[in-house]
């Protein structure tokens, strides 16, 4: 059988990792600039940390990690005959691969509440995983970036994470993203004038999470089956009107509890970026961004691309309640996600990586040892002013030992041979223009020595 990745992950050869660890790179600037620190966390969670959290639709997509050695004696084979699945699953494993990074974080608040500063700013960048149908953009395991405000309530966290999103994806090249932004208030709102009670609502919030995908026709019928007599007219009025906004949302719901609370927090948003603050990609007000996750409680966030023709590349919001259900209460919090893996892909497509020719890699010729011996200083000099210098590893015919180097996208070959070690000189070759020249190896300024 030939070797393969298990479906939904993927490999990750030098060049493809490099582009990541570019992005990664901005994003940790930006996430310092912004005063988050970074943590870790385990890639296993109890599950009494995970279910419950996401919903049941995101709790069938969490991977549960089977108990081991004599545990697996413990399996309730009772459940299973019953055809009780959830319980006979329940009695295999009692931990998990981690769904998202947000969850963790609130385990990770309440279990060193009294170890960390409040309000406290988080960054966190690893792997998550997700028992998800594999497609374009999307995988079962893939990397999230997220950053976290756990302790304040006050709407500058709101502020700073929109602002800070329009700072990372400025800097990466992307200029075309829109920021939409709602807030589960409305929603709910808009759910009660529906006629949805406190059961239900979660349910209708989760069906308008699926508009983009399944269409409004679809989720109009979907929520029929959940509530007879929804209007189709007024359905279509409220979420397929490309013109529904606050201002058209207040006499309709004004006097719907939860309405004012939203609409008032979305409102001082736009306010504060229509005047000086303004940002340099869209923002706008979007009725139709739900995020299903159970846990948000204020202002939700998504960032899409122009084309949008694989779904969102950030998202996230506030959560006053989940930290709260890991046993430390009152205690809000905010956060946002960046989607590295998406990023990565509409970057390629527009072509907005730096110039691989415009590195400091640098190979060495290898025509023996004598040259090596007396190469070496450079060598250690080259890396200390954080050139990346790699040495061909056996001796061989030059064409080979440039081809080497095109093939990895090397800016600079030193050449040493009979005719240089006896000047006591290295011949330079620029890999991308073909220029070459000579460079004595003593007293030599490393800031001169290429023509970067």
């Amino acid at each position: 059988m030939k070797p393969s990745t298990p479906k939904g992950t993927k490999d990750f050869l030098p060049k493809e990792l490099s582009k990541r660890n570019y992005v990664i790179d901005v994003l940790k600037k930006n996430f310092e600039a912004y005063g988050f620190e970074e943590i870790n966390t385990p890639s296993l969670e109890n599950n009494s940390t995970l279910l419950g959290k996401y919903g049941d639709e995101g709790d069938r997509l969490i991977f549960r990690v089977l108990n081991s050695g004599d545990k697996i004696k413990k399996a309730d084979l009772e459940s299973f005959q019953k055809k009780d699945f959830t319980k006979f699953v329940s009695s295999l494993s009692n931990k998990g691969l981690r769904y998202d990074l947000t969850v963790p974080l609130a385990r990770f608040v309440s279990q060193h509440q009294n170890e960390i500063i409040f309000p406290f700013k988080r960054y966190q960048i690893q792997n998550v995983w997700r028992a998800d149908r594999p497609q374009k953009g999307r995988f079962q395991e893939f990397t999230q970036c997220d950053v976290d405000v756990v302790g304040s309530k006050s709407i500058i966290q709101e502020i700073e994470l929109l602002n800070l999103y329009d700072s990372v994806f400025n800097e990466l090249g992307l200029n075309d993203i829109v920021i939409k932004i709602n807030h589960r208030s409305i929603l709910i709102s808009v759910a009660k004038y529906f006629g949805f009670n406190d059961q239900s609502i979660n349910d209708f919030i989760t069906v308008i999470d699926k508009i983009e995908k399944i269409g409004v026709e679809s989720a109009y019928k979907e929520l029929c089956f959940r509530k007879k007599n929804l209007s189709k007219k007024i359905f279509y009025d409220f979420f397929d009107n490309e013109l529904i906004s606050l201002e058209t949302l207040k006499p309709i719901l004004r006097n719907i509890e939860n309405f004012e609370e939203g609409s008032f927090e979305i409102k001082q948003i736009l306010d504060f970026f229509s005047k000086k603050n303004t940002l340099k990609n869209k923002l706008v007000f979007d009725l139709k961004l739900a995020r299903g996750l159970n846990y948000y409680t204020g202002l939700i966030v998504e960032v899409i691309t122009q084309t949008n023709d694989f779904g969102s590349i950030g998202g996230g919001g506030r959560y006053d309640n989940l930290i709260s259900l890991s046993k430390f209460k009152n205690v809000s919090g905010i956060g946002i996600s960046f989607g590295l893996d998406r990023i990565c892909i509409e970057m390629e497509r527009q072509n907005l990586f730096p110039d691989q020719s415009k590195n400091k890699n640098i190979l060495i010729v290898n025509f023996g040892l004598k040259f090596l011996t007396k190469l070496y200083p450079l060598i250690n000099s080259l890396r200390k002013h954080n050139f990346n210098v790699d040495i061909y590893q056996e001796e061989n015919k030059l064409n080979k030992q440039l081809s080497y180097a095109n093939k990895h996208g090397i800016a600079y070959v030193l050449i040493m041979g009979e005719n240089e070690s006896k000047t006591n000189s290295v011949l330079v070759k620029n890999m991308k223009t073909g220029l070459q020249y000579s460079k004595e190896i003593t007293d030599i300024d490393i800031k001169n020595f290429f023509e970067l």
